[in-house]
């Protein structure tokens, strides 16, 4: 009994997840019609349902990665900065063209 529970459950799991499949691929083509070329509103729900779907470890891995990477990002634009911040302003000599006739 416990194995056709199972098969049930799984299977109502599954029709949920072809609606939302189908919904996600509406509205990509929608977002297409609205001239949206990345569809960013299916690729934000494709995201979503994609980390709805792995186990918490693996979101919570991903999650710490996706934080990184923007440190990363974050620690090059400061290290920029700084060194702008440290050279001194460079100023251009003006320069005299002499023209014929002058």
């Amino acid at each position: 009994m416990a194995d056709k529970d199972r098969e049930a459950e799984l299977t109502a799991r599954l029709a949920v997840l072809e609606e939302r499949l189908a919904e996600l691929e509406d509205r990509e083509q929608a977002a297409k019609g609205r001239g949206d070329p990345f569809g960013r509103d299916a690729m934000e729900s494709i995201d979503a349902l994609f980390m709805e779907l792995l186990p918490a470890e693996a979101r919570a891995h991903l999650r710490t990665a996706r934080k990184e990477r923007l440190l990363a990002v974050r620690s090059v634009i400061d290290s920029w900065i700084e060194r702008v911040d440290r050279e001194p302003s460079k100023r251009r000599r003006k320069e005299s063209i002499r023209l014929e006739g002058d």
